[in-house]
């Protein structure tokens, strides 16, 4: 099944910037690119007022021109590229999570229309980040040229998302020829533990990244990795600095410090908000 790569587009400057990153990508892995626009929001808006009259409205005539045009400059600058538009009766958050049962890759800009100045992450980046069904790529327009020549960079913390993160980060540096950096972040103040919890806390750590290391040079033996154990007041403190000299950040959907009703965890959170490059969810792809 030659899924496609899913990118959320509403016209928004924050959408362009996540299709041309969606169009690298699906070039990069030989798939399809989907622009997709769900063109009811959220809460309804542009459901009729009768609650009688269960029709539910066309889309606009604009909005399709956004689309076949964003497409065709993206066929301009990628020749070859399959690109399809499809428009979807439905919120936009909503539209791409159900898409994201049948794409290899979601990719959503950090604020659509929907969004104002002082929110990082509009409500749609957001929940398709939490619930989306495959890997879910959030970009947004960069503030600082991002270096992509820079590693990939991943979180490793032994949880089950955690595990899956680092498989996706290797297999990412793999495919763009850059390194991988396995970071494991140690939280809390080290001048006020004790010799002992210090010394092993530092071998949990390292055992952690040796682990990491050696699933990721099975898979790829030629690849390039640092390990990094790390010291800070928050794991994402760490992750947000590592990212100003990283490509690609790479986070599990939840880690240790998640719940079973927490789709995303305050880590991911915070790295989806505030990392200087894009940032990779990881979630695993349905079956089928």
């Amino acid at each position: 099944m030659n899924r496609p790569v899913v990118v959320g587009v509403d016209g928004s400057p924050s959408s362009l910037v996540a299709a041309e990153h969606a169009a690298r990508v699906a070039v990069g892995r030989s798939r399809p690119l989907l622009l997709v626009h769900g063109y009811l929001h959220p809460l309804g808006y542009g459901v009729p007022v009768n609650p009688y009259d269960l029709g539910v409205p066309a889309p606009t005539a604009e909005s399709r021109r956004m689309l076949d045009q964003t497409a065709e400059e993206l066929r301009g600058r990628w020749p070859g590229l399959d690109v399809g538009v499809r428009q979807v009766a439905g919120g936009p958050a909503a539209s791409l999570v159900e898409e994201s049962r049948h794409a290899e890759l979601v990719v959503v800009g950090s604020r659509g229309l929907g969004g104002f100045a002082g929110l990082l992450l509009g409500s749609v980046s957001a929940q398709v980040a939490g619930h989306g069904h495959c890997p879910v790529l959030v970009v947004r327009p960069a503030e600082q040229p991002i270096p992509v020549d820079g590693p990939v960079v991943v979180g490793v913390d032994g949880s089950e998302p955690g595990r899956l993160a680092v498989v996706l980060a290797a297999e990412e540096a793999a495919r763009r020829g850059v390194g991988l950096t396995l970071l494991h972040v140690v939280a809390g103040d080290a001048g006020r533990r004790v010799p002992d919890e210090v010394a092993e806390s530092g071998a949990e750590a390292a055992g952690l990244l040796d682990t990491a290391a050696a699933e990721a040079r099975a898979a790829h033996p030629d690849l390039a990795i640092e390990q990094r154990p790390l010291r800070a007041g928050k794991a994402e403190q760490a992750l947000i600095e590592a990212s100003g000299h990283a490509a690609l950040v790479v986070v599990g959907s939840r880690g240790h410090g998640g719940f079973t009703g927490l789709l995303l965890g305050s880590v991911s959170q915070a790295l989806v908000q505030h990392a200087h490059c894009p940032v990779l969810v990881a979630h695993r792809p349905e079956a089928g």
